[in-house]
């Protein structure tokens, strides 16, 4: 129908306004950081003039950046490793093992979603600095271990797993650790997957406390180091666009290729059910 097709044109339009709308930021960060600095400062234009590199010579060359990958490398993967682990294993018990006080501690679980991290953070610090763990890679994963939707997650799915399949693997003489690691997670490799990639972003992405547990660049992650890009005659911008791009090209290219497994991860966070 005619009506109908020119409601469909104005709705692609307007995606289209709304996407661009969204990724001009995103460009304009590209376009600056391959200007010469001269040129970012006088001039607006929204293609260089003249492509100019140096900016991420700078970048690459002389800063820490290889540092600061590292760091955040070691402490997202350690992240996403041990919660994925700990969270699979509380899920199980409290979906499958009967013993004293499971509701209760799937209330507090809960409960835990619903305060804000930076609420903790004052109580985090003070308990790091009494461990010794300020300015460690330890000092930035510990705090960053407690992830209670994922929990609830695994949760939900190991409640809608069929009772019988534990019973029969029970009758078959296995133990709670091999009916876990032997059969429910091989029925769960998807969410597994979509949660650990989901958790690696926002291990990567933190800021708040890794900026306020590393005071030293040796143990800066990516994300704060970058705030440490800066100059004695002031701002550099095209540095700090191209420090700032190659800081999160690594979690831009893990959403392009498990944009699938992300947005699962999503929708089952958001699809949380009580």
């Amino acid at each position: 129908m005619p009506g109908r097709s020119i409601g469909n044109l104005l709705l692609l339009a307007l995606t289209l306004f709304i996407a661009c709308l969204w990724a001009f930021p995103l460009y304009w960060a590209i376009v600056t950081s391959m200007k010469p600095e001269q040129d970012v400062i006088t001039t607006t234009t929204f293609i260089p003039k003249v492509f100019d590199f140096s900016a991420y010579y700078f970048a690459v060359f002389q800063t820490n950046l290889g540092t600061w990958y590292v760091n955040s490398l070691v402490t997202s993967v350690s992240i996403t490793v041990v919660v994925v682990f700990i969270s699979m294993m509380c899920a199980y018990a409290l979906s499958q093992i009967v013993f004293p006080g499971r509701q209760a501690l799937y209330y507090v679980i809960l409960a835990s979603f619903m305060v804000p991290s930076q609420a903790l953070i004052i109580s985090q610090f003070v308990l790091m600095n009494q461990l010794g763990l300020v300015n460690s890679w330890g000092g930035i994963i510990l705090p960053q271990l407690i992830v209670p939707v994922v929990v609830i997650v695994y949760k939900q799915f190991f409640d809608s797993v069929p009772k019988e399949l534990r019973e029969a693997a029970k009758l078959d003489g296995c133990g709670e650790f091999q009916i876990l690691f032997r059969l429910y997670l091989p029925l769960n490799w998807g969410i597994t997957t979509a949660l650990a990639i989901i958790t690696y972003i926002m291990a990567w992405n933190a800021f708040m406390w890794p900026f306020l547990i590393s005071n030293s660049e040796s143990t800066m992650t990516v994300t704060v180091g970058i705030t440490q890009v800066d100059d004695a005659f002031g701002i550099k911008y095209a540095r700090d666009m191209a420090v700032a791009i190659l800081a999160a090209m690594p979690v831009a290219i893990a959403y392009l290729l498990f944009q699938k497994r992300v947005t699962q991860a999503l929708m089952l966070s958001s699809g949380i059910k009580g």
